[in-house]
C-alpha cells in the first residue's frame, strides 16, 4: 500500500473520530450517502436483533391488559407454541420496510444538521451541547414524518393475526378502503412529540460519550465494545425519556383493532390513566424497552460508525 493511501486512511478515521470539518462538496457525497448506506445497515440489524420484544411490547401497549416480564416472557411462549419460532418475527417484514428508510435518513439528516448547526468537531460539541441536541432532535422529526405511514402499517402487522394482514401492501389497502388515508397519519403528533426528546437525547448522550472518551484517553479509537456500551446507555436514557408518548401513539394507530376510541393526546391520557393507573398505563411495558431498547440503540450506533467508517475508506466516497 502506498504511503499516500495510507495516509487518506489515517485522515477518514480522524474525520469521523474527531468529527472533522469537512468541504461541502464531500459532505455530500463522503458524508450523505455513506450515511444512508450505512443508517440502512444499521437499522435493518438493530431491529431485527429485537424484533420478539418488540412485537410482545407492542402487544401489551395496545391493550389494558396487566403488564409484567412473566406475562411478557409467557406471552412469547404461547407464540412460539402455538404459531412456530417464526410468528416472533410476524410483522418484521413490514418493520424493515419502515426501519430501513427510517434509520436511513435519520442518520444522515443527522450528519447534516451537524453540518448546518455547525456541531461536528468534539469541540463545537461540548461549546453548543443545545445545538447538538437539537441537531438529534430534527433527525428523527424529519424521518418521522417522511416514514410514519410505514410505522402504523407494523404496527397493525404486529397485533394482528396472519389472516388479517397477509402482506404490508395489503395493509395499505385495506385502511385506504375502510378507514380513508387520514388513519395513515393516526398517532402522528404524539410520534412526534416522543421523537424530539427521544432522538435528541439518544445522539447527544451518543456523541457526548464519544467525546468524553476521546479526551480521558487522548483520542485513542473508540472500541466496537465501548460504542456499544455507549449506544446502550443513550438507548436507556432515550426511551426513558418519552416512553409515555410511545404508549399514546400505539394505541392511536391500533384504535380500530382493539375496539376502543382513541382520538387526541389528551384524551388517550385521560382513559389510560383512568382504566390502568398513571405508573401501570403510561409505562406498561418500559422494563421490557429497558432491554430491548439499549440493545437495539447499542447495535445500531454500533453499526453505523463501523459501516459508514468501512464505507469512507472506498475513493467512490471521497470524490
Amino acid at each position: 500500500m502506498s504511503e499516500n493511501k495510507k495516509e487518506s486512511m489515517v485522515s477518514i478515521k480522524s474525520d469521523e473520530e474527531k468529527g472533522g470539518h469537512t468541504s461541502g462538496k464531500v459532505t455530500v457525497s463522503k458524508t450523505f450517502f455513506s450515511s444512508l448506506i450505512a443508517g440502512a445497515s444499521a437499522g435493518a440489524v438493530a431491529k431485527t436483533t429485537i424484533a420478539p420484544l418488540d412485537r410482545t411490547k407492542i402487544n401489551f401497549q395496545i391493550t389494558n391488559k396487566r403488564y409484567s416480564l412473566k406475562e411478557a416472557l409467557q406471552f412469547i411462549s404461547h407464540s412460539y407454541r402455538t404459531s412456530g419460532f417464526l410468528s416472533l418475527w410476524r410483522g418484521n417484514s413490514a418493520t424493515m420496510a419502515r426501519i430501513i428508510p427510517y434509520a436511513s435518513i435519520q442518520f444522515a439528516a443527522h450528519e447534516q444538521w451537524k453540518h448546518i448547526l455547525h456541531v461536528e468537531t468534539f469541540a463545537e460539541r461540548k461549546a453548543n451541547p443545545g445545538k447538538s441536541f437539537i441537531a438529534g432532535s430534527l433527525a428523527g422529526v424529519v424521518s418521522t414524518t417522511c416514514t410514519y405511514p410505514l410505522d402504523l402499517a407494523r404496527a397493525r402487522m404486529a397485533v394482528t393475526h396472519k389472516e388479517m394482514y397477509n402482506s404490508l401492501l395489503e395493509v395499505f389497502i385495506k385502511i385506504w378502503k375502510t378507514e380513508g388515508c387520514a388513519t395513515f397519519y393516526r398517532g402522528y403528533t404524539p410520534t412526534l412529540l416522543g421523537v424530539i426528546p427521544y432522538s435528541g437525547t439518544s445522539f447527544f448522550t451518543y456523541e457526548t460519550l464519544k467525546r468524553l472518551h476521546s479526551e480521558q484517553t487522548n483520542d485513542r479509537a473508540v472500541h466496537p465494545t465501548e460504542r456499544l456500551i455507549f449506544g446502550a446507555i443513550a438507548g436507556l436514557l432515550g426511551q426513558s425519556a418519552s416512553y409515555p408518548l410511545d404508549i399514546v401513539r400505539r394505541r392511536m394507530q391500533t384504535a380500530s383493532l382493539t375496539g376502543r376510541e382513541y382520538h387526541t393526546i389528551r384524551s388517550t391520557c385521560t382513559k389510560v390513566i383512568s382504566d390502568e393507573g398513571f405508573i401501570r398505563g403510561l409505562y406498561k411495558g418500559l422494563s421490557l424497552n429497558w432491554i430491548k431498547g439499549p440493545i437495539a440503540v447499542g447495535i445500531s450506533f454500533t453499526t453505523f460508525d463501523l459501516t459508514n467508517n468501512f464505507l469512507k475508506r472506498y475513493q467512490f466516497f471521497n470524490r
